[in-house]
């Protein structure tokens, strides 16, 4: 009878285990997630391809102030699974509509708090959520994604040292093994490689956030282990902790934290957290078009889009207001900004930016235009000529003048705010870019959003903010020394950074340099790589107002060349990633209608690329080639336009000078 009860307990026992892992599997059952509670570490969770392991238990969790641990060892309910399908339209973004299929497991975890885990055929997405009602004080949140070996890695660090959380989200990556990374946090996106774990040579998985809200943003530092099966290398979570007190930097009015809490974020009543996204590629062109940080963010909340009007810009800060050969001083006056305005409805473009100064920032005062500028003026000035006006500022600022900024520019015609310099992501940054999203678009306010984070899919929430930085752009190219390699960052951030959405690199430079004779000069600048690599970027990057950043006087002596790039367009009906390779080169193609759109660009290695023709429709197109000249790899600046017509049976040979690049139009015929 003892031997009985005993094998009795022994299989419930059994039972019990095999209850507490719980797995499930994408669509098409090539990615396998195990959810296991079973373990003194606390919730484990990890991703198999194919049967093999792409991420390795890995521990998450919650802390909360008072205590509680969220996702400590059997603390999971059986989860039920259910198919999501999103199937919406994408205003201004990469294609026109997306389709998502995804299985969920929604597990119920102690102390009213839950998990839900989504397996799509293109990666893996995870978040807890609370039923509780009154304050929630999260102390930290646990993130330890494990990787078997010693995989290599893409990390951009944070650029502040003494205080790591503050900084502008713009760095070159670090192509790293884990084990040799340098001891800094790296902001999100951040991709391994895991081809040495038995699969293709490319298979990486990219590590981003979505559906970002009143949290504060995700960090990532390196860390390799030891265990009895080995070495292993992980990447361990932190985050900004929730600020206690502010205060001003007296240039530009810019708030900034002086003191914190001990914990990372509070809320009331129930809610859900932010999306922690596994992006799983084995090709290296999969990774612009995947699309699991726009799909896992809240969907629209502004209601209708058509006031929105996506376009080019003229702008004036890269080139520093240096206009050649006119009659009057150019700089931060009226004068100059309605050579601006002429030269934008001369070439088609849609915008004009006000950029810092023409209000003086160092007071904060953005109520009041300085005398230089007679903004009523400017904004009838552009009416008359079809191009509106979009002005500067400093998030805390706008933030601090909200309702009375908003509701006077409105009023005079101005169509949206570039807003700079939030440099956080702490949880109240975090709110203060979706309450300035949600307050302008109240007013019919777009935004553009620079010196900020990575995006987290707001722009699928709030679709009135059409642009963000946190890219390493082409202002750099201001202050960048000869060490500086701008072509190879160009050739990876479409890869990681652009899965996270759209990108503010404000590109256009007319000086440019080759690697040898590229030179600092920051009243003048002059950008690394050809002419044609610049132009590529209209087509490469995912940017519904972007910039033509240099002089009106640079642009004009060239009118066939900006006739050109001004009237490529700024949002697609499809995206496609022809060619390329992560850090070597890149080749994207853009449907907007029956009419095709190629750019590509490459590193400071020359090459030449077989293009084969057969995304084109059927019948003939007429193509105009924008490429490298062939004096390109001396001089930067030579280039050379040709017109011929092709079909889809055909292949194209193209060669890209040393950091050059290239641009097709396929018209249909």
């Amino acid at each position: 009878m003892k031997k009985c009860v005993f094998l009795l307990f022994a299989l419930l026992s059994v039972l019990n285990l095999a209850a507490r892992e719980q797995r499930f599997t994408s669509p098409n059952g090539r990615l396998c997630v195990v959810v296991d509670d079973n373990s003194d570490m606390g919730l484990l969770l990890s991703v198999r391809l194919d049967g093999v392991a792409l991420i390795a238990p890995s521990p998450i969790g919650l802390t909360l102030a008072d205590g509680t641990i969220v996702g400590q060892k059997g603390s999971a309910s059986k989860g039920r699974t259910k198919v999501v399908i999103d199937d919406s339209d994408a205003p201004f973004y990469r294609q026109r509509h997306i389709r998502t299929e995804a299985n969920q497991l929604d597990i119920r975890l102690k102390g009213g708090f839950g998990l839900q885990v989504r397996a799509y055929n293109e990666g893996v997405a995870y978040r807890f959520y609370t039923t509780r009602k009154g304050e929630t004080i999260i102390k930290s949140e646990k993130a330890e994604y494990d990787f078997n070996g010693d995989p290599k890695a893409w990390l951009a660090y944070t650029t502040n040292k003494e205080k790591p959380f503050a900084m502008a989200f713009q760095n070159t990556y670090d192509e790293t093994l884990l084990s040799e990374a340098r001891d800094l946090i790296a902001f999100l996106p951040v991709t391994v490689a895991c081809d040495g774990c038995g699969f293709g040579p490319q298979t990486k998985v990219t590590i981003l956030e979505s559906d970002l809200r009143s949290y504060p943003g995700m960090f990532l530092k390196a860390q390799t282990q030891k265990n009895a099966s080995g070495s292993f290398s992980s990447l361990k979570a932190t985050f900004a902790p929730y600020p206690k007190k502010m205060d001003y930097y007296r240039w530009r009015g810019m708030s900034y934290v002086s003191e914190a809490e001990d914990f990372i974020a509070k809320s009331s009543g129930s809610r859900t957290y932010p999306w922690r996204v596994f992006a799983v590629t084995e090709q290296d062109t999969e990774m612009p078009v995947n699309n699991l940080v726009y799909t896992l963010a809240t969907p629209n909340e502004i209601g209708k889009t058509d006031w929105i009007k996506p376009g080019k810009v003229a702008w004036d800060w890269w080139n520093d207001w240096n206009l050649r050969g006119v009659d009057f001083e150019a700089g931060i006056n009226t004068q100059t900004y309605k050579y601006y305005i002429d030269f934008a409805a001369k070439f088609g473009l849609q915008y004009v930016v006000l950029d810092e100064g023409w209000y003086d920032s160092s007071k904060g005062d953005i109520m009041n235009p300085i005398d230089n500028i007679d903004l009523a003026e400017l904004i009838a000035y552009g009416r008359e000529k079809g191009i509106d006006i979009v002005l500067w500022t400093v998030f805390n600022v706008l933030d601090e003048h909200l309702d009375e900024a908003c509701k006077k520019y409105a009023a005079m015609g101005v169509k949206g705010f570039k807003v700079d310099f939030l440099d956080r992501n702490d949880q109240t940054a975090v709110e203060m870019a979706e309450r300035i999203a949600k307050h302008c678009a109240g007013y019919k306010l777009f935004l553009d959003y620079h010196g900020f984070y990575s995006p987290t899919g707001l722009s699928r929430t709030y679709p009135n903010v059409m642009n963000y930085e946190g890219v390493f752009g082409m202002e750099e190219c201001r202050w960048a020394k000869k060490t500086t390699d701008m072509p190879l960052y160009d050739v990876t951030f479409p890869f990681m950074r652009q899965m996270a959405g759209q990108t503010d690199f404000t590109p256009g430079a007319m000086r440019n340099g080759t690697r040898y004779n590229w030179v600092e000069c920051y009243q003048n600048p002059v950008s690394m790589g050809t002419r044609c690599h610049q132009a590529a970027c209209y087509v490469l990057h995912d940017s519904p107002f972007t910039m033509l950043c240099d002089a009106p006087t640079n642009y004009e002596p060239e009118p066939d060349y900006t006739k050109f790039i001004a009237s490529i367009p700024v949002v697609w009906d499809e995206t496609r990633v022809l060619q390329g390779e992560m850090g070597k080169y890149v080749v994207i193609a853009r449907r907007l209608g029956d009419d095709w759109y190629v750019g590509g660009q490459t590193n400071w290695d020359g090459r030449t690329i077989e293009l084969p023709l057969e995304f084109l429709g059927s019948g003939a197109y007429k193509a105009t080639l924008l490429t490298d000249g062939i004096n390109a790899n001396h001089h930067a600046e030579d280039y050379r336009f040709v017109e011929e017509t092709h079909q889809s049976s055909e292949t194209l040979s193209i060669t890209m000078a040393s950091g050059g690049g290239f641009v097709v139009k396929f018209a249909k015929q």
